[in-house]
């Protein structure tokens, strides 16, 4: 074996030690639940920049900001050696304490903490679907006079337009966010896979602003438990009324991001089967039935460059899949909530 480590072993070296290099590459951000959070790689308190600590993920980073990202010798690259990967692996060589004599004993750690880690990430996520299950199955199924549904009036959203509220929507009157360390009340929707299974819960905590029910007044007032690629949130199964799986080959499925957004545009239109992606990166990868053949995209008014680049996959991913793919955008506003007159 070499007497050198890789770039990619100090990198995963870096890794395990994430909590503690986040802190000092980016000394303006602050930690949120599993994240270390900032505002660019500049090091500014803000939401722009995200670093996972934890887990077989730990390390992986976005900027959001600038559309950029990687691992953490990438993160030592941009935040202190002007993207120069050298730099930054003499720099992190040096951070970490390695000299030559210690560099078998280092590459014998990396591999069971990696291993480890791949473990620990298998297990934890195994209890994420089960306590989001759990969550869901406790919520309140009818959500017409509570909190949920004034928070969706309050958006312009009138479930009395509907044959019947959502199924994928449940209230949850005291609801434990971690932000505030109490609880709340919450709007919770399933998260379901192709079969039906429910994977992850949306949460959408709730409070009450000059007598209007509105997202709570939290730094991050929506959270996924549960990972939820590929999934989505189920809102209408429009005029055909059959599950995910009997989509026919003439129906269309829209595809929005936001429970909001796309309420609104079943509202609007009530035979449209309508799927809440939850996030732009979830818009493409939502897994169809092979019978599914016409997509339309219910796209966001976004002109950043990663929106546009999102949106953009998404579309190529239907595409190649074999479907016909539309796309509608908002005539006012941000997103086809706007349009309603929130």
């Amino acid at each position: 074996m070499s007497g050198k480590l890789k770039a990619a072993e100090v990198s995963a070296m870096l890794a395990s030690q994430m909590e503690a290099l986040a802190r000092e590459l980016l000394p303006g951000g602050k930690k949120t639940g599993a994240e270390w959070m900032a505002g660019s790689v500049a090091g500014e308190p803000g939401k722009k920049l995200a670093v996972h600590l934890y887990g077989a993920k730990a390390g992986v980073w976005k900027d959001f900001s600038q559309d950029i990202g990687g691992d953490p010798l990438d993160l030592v690259a941009h935040c202190l050696t002007n993207r120069d990967l050298s730099a930054a692996y003499r720099w992190a060589c040096n951070w970490l304490g390695l000299s030559t004599e210690t560099v078998e004993i280092r590459r014998a750690e990396i591999r069971e903490k990696a291993e480890q880690a791949k473990a620990k990430e298998e297990e934890d996520a195994k209890k994420r679907v089960s306590r989001a299950r759990d969550i869901w199955m406790n919520a309140q199924p009818n959500i017409l006079n509570t909190p949920v549904d004034f928070y969706l009036q309050a958006r312009g959203i009138k479930l009395e337009k509907f044959d019947r509220p959502p199924g994928a929507l449940r209230f949850a009157p005291e609801h434990y966010c971690a932000e505030i360390e109490a609880p709340l009340p919450a709007m919770l929707a399933a998260i379901t896979d192709l079969n039906g299974r429910c994977v992850a819960v949306h949460q959408t905590w709730l409070g009450q602003h000059g007598g209007q029910w509105a997202k709570a007044q939290l730094e991050i007032p929506k959270k996924v438990l549960g990972s939820f690629r590929g999934a989505c949130i189920r809102l209408r199964k429009g005029a055909a009324g059959t599950t995910l799986k009997q989509v026919s080959p003439d129906e269309v499925i829209a595809i929005g991001e936001g429970i909001e957004t796309c309420l609104s545009v079943a509202m609007a239109l009530p035979d449209l089967r309508v799927l809440a992606a939850i996030s732009l990166a979830n818009l493409g990868t939502i897994r169809l039935p092979d019978t599914a053949r016409n997509v339309l995209i219910l796209a966001d008014r976004d002109e950043s460059t990663a929106a546009k680049k999102g949106l953009r996959k998404a579309i190529d991913t239907h595409l190649s899949a074999g479907r016909t793919v539309d796309v509608a955008w908002p005539p006012k506003g941000k997103d086809f909530n706007d349009v309603i007159g929130r």
